[in-house]
């Protein structure tokens, strides 16, 4: 009998030496002692406190568990020592989970009240009677692998030299047996990584880079980082962490790609070729030039060269002698047909032109050649240029510039009256002027 008791709790002992280092674990190996008590007042007996309680279990599923249990006590029945001993299988259902699990058990097995150590076998039939059993439980968890138990059963065992008898038991347990893949010492049930050993406090992931934050929620797992970065650096402190900061080493906003912007044109400076200068993003971040100084960009300047007004398209303001000039009857030069012969009013016209033009010096005109609709189109197409000639060459005989003088012919394509009556061919026959300042003649 001893023999037994010893290799049982030997084996216990083992158990806890090769699994202590597992959690949350299916198989259950407890140790603790027992009272029983004799319920049959056919004999006097007294209650018996014993060691061992052993008990191995397994966790199936759905709160059900199976497994086997011995027992060891002795006490006095009829003022006589008598030695106990149970083995039993049972069934177990865990009504609840948590820290305090309360459980149903029954099982069947063998119990002996006997004395008589010569017979042969721990249970001889003579002194063992098959039991039925069932009782309560509860297990109070103090980690994942301890509990301490405590439960009472009534056990039924009718035949001769035994005695039916409730059973109570306090003792721990200790639960090892669950997978764990990666030998990090978090079972699979409970780690998140568990094919890479980690550590517990992280759900079994590691923390590759030791930044406190685990791989697995760690953006940048190789590289230290902070929380507020998802695990990333941010080496220039912007809140742009460096993965994702087009200037990882110059502090900028998140709004520029975590680059800066120096000149605050809008444009990062990585993307700035003139980051110093404020500019346009049509131009790379650079100022569109402006030759003349005048605050037009040449792109937009139809004086380029000259200093002008934002309203007058960066030229000079056209004084305003010249826009009445241009304005009134004296701008428009009329031919006769199939002539580009400057008459004696015209020339008075130009006379009057050349003395505004002389007075104001930065002035320059476009002068435009048009014609009626007799002849051909070609024909008239080349008429209505000799005629800007014409007054071209005459302004230029008078002394002004020819560099101040451009000209233009459009043919019979701009009318400005009816070509199918006299007067209004006559009125078609022109040039007249304009600013470049433009100056249109009639034909």
């Amino acid at each position: 009998m001893k023999n037994l008791t010893y290799l049982i709790t030997a084996v216990f002992m083992a158990t806890i030496v090769l699994n202590a280092q597992t959690s949350e674990n299916p198989w259950a190996v407890s140790i603790g002692a027992n009272i029983v008590g004799v319920q049959d007042d056919a004999v006097d007996s007294d209650t018996g406190f014993g060691v061992p309680h052993l008990s191995l279990s397994r966790y199936i599923a759905g709160g059900f568990s199976i497994g086997a249990q011995f027992a060891k006590n002795s006490f006095d029945i009829n003022s006589i020592s008598t030695d106990y001993l149970s083995i039993d299988g049972i069934v177990k259902f865990n009504i609840t989970e948590g820290k305090y699990v309360p459980y149903l058990f029954a099982g069947y097995g063998l119990s002996k009240f006997g004395s008589d150590s010569s017979k042969e076998g721990n249970f001889p039939s003579t002194e063992s009677a098959r039991t039925i059993l069932g009782g309560v439980g509860f297990n109070y968890y103090l980690s994942d692998n301890w509990a301490i138990n405590a439960s009472t059963s009534y056990r039924s065992a009718n035949e001769a030299h035994a005695y039916n008898h409730l059973q109570h038991v306090i003792g721990v347990s200790f639960n090892f047996g669950a997978q764990d893949s990666d030998k990090d010492g978090v079972s699979d049930k409970k780690d998140v990584c568990p094919e890479i050993p980690g550590l517990k406090e992280f759900e079994g992931c590691p923390d590759t880079d030791g930044d406190g934050i685990p791989d697995n929620k760690d953006a940048c797992p190789e590289e230290a980082g902070s929380a507020e970065m998802n695990g990333c650096p941010d080496s220039d402190g912007d809140g742009v962490a460096d993965s994702e900061d087009a200037c990882p080493d110059k502090a900028g906003s998140a709004e520029m790609n975590g680059c800066p912007d120096s000149d605050g044109d809008g444009i990062a400076d990585n993307l700035d070729k003139c980051p110093e200068q404020v500019g346009e993003a049509a131009n790379n971040g650079c100022p569109w030039a402006d030759r003349d100084g005048d605050g037009v960009a040449d792109k937009d300047d139809a004086c380029p060269d000259e200093a002008g007004e934002a309203a007058n398209n960066g030229c000079p303001a056209v004084p305003q002698k010249l826009i009445d000039f241009l304005q009134g009857d004296n701008s428009k030069i009329l031919f006769k047909a199939d002539s580009y012969v400057i008459s004696n009013d015209a020339t008075s016209k130009l006379n009057s032109l050349k003395a505004v033009l002389e007075e104001y010096p930065d002035a320059s005109i476009i002068i435009e050649g048009h014609a009626s609709e007799d002849g051909s189109s070609e024909y008239n197409q080349k008429l209505s240029e000799k005629r800007a000639n014409s007054v071209k060459d005459a302004l230029i005989a008078s002394g002004i510039d020819a560099n101040r003088l451009e000209t233009k012919a459009y043919g019979e394509t701009k009318p400005v009256a009816d070509n199918n009556t006299k007067s209004g061919r006559a009125a078609n026959r022109r040039v007249v002027f304009d600013r470049r300042v433009v100056i249109k003649i009639g034909e």
